[in-house]
């Protein structure tokens, strides 16, 4: 696994033209798509990707999701989106991102996850308990963050 004591760096996206809207700008559903590649990619650079989390017996589903827009984001526009994990005890846990203009820095939007761990069959685990290798991953990354 990948050492997380070192920030992973944010994900970079460019705009696809079919997530526009008839404004021309990135249609506001799109964005929650981003916190799921953003933390797919997240998994990725930290050594553990999501698909082998789940042939693990971890699923993380989502229980809530909010986004809020600060600048509009259009076709071929490259953002980069950081991941910050807010709060995690071992069984549930609290993601935001931001998202900024990759040329010129400006915030575009913030957002938040809420997750909680599952086994394939939904039964809520504390993977404290039953996977230390996933307790690791996110703790070890939201302790480097607090730093």
């Amino acid at each position: 696994m990948a050492d997380v004591k070192n920030k992973i760096p944010p994900y970079e996206r460019t705009a696809h033209y079919y997530e526009t809207d008839r404004m021309g700008i990135i249609h506001h559903s799109n964005y929650i798509r981003w916190f799921e590649e953003t933390r797919i990619y997240f998994l990725e650079k930290a050594g553990y990707p999501y698909s082998e989390m789940e042939k693990d017996g971890v699923m993380i589903p989502v229980l809530s999701a909010e986004c809020e827009y600060k600048t509009a984001v259009r076709f071929d526009e490259t953002v980069l989106i950081d991941l910050d994990i807010a709060e995690f005890n071992g069984f549930k846990m609290t993601i935001t991102y931001t998202v900024t203009g990759k040329n010129d820095g400006q915030l575009k939007a913030v957002g938040k996850t809420r997750h909680f761990f599952v086994t394939p069959e939904l039964k809520p685990i504390r993977v404290s308990k039953t996977h230390k290798r996933v307790f690791d991953v996110f703790n070890g990354y939201k302790a480097l963050l607090e730093q």
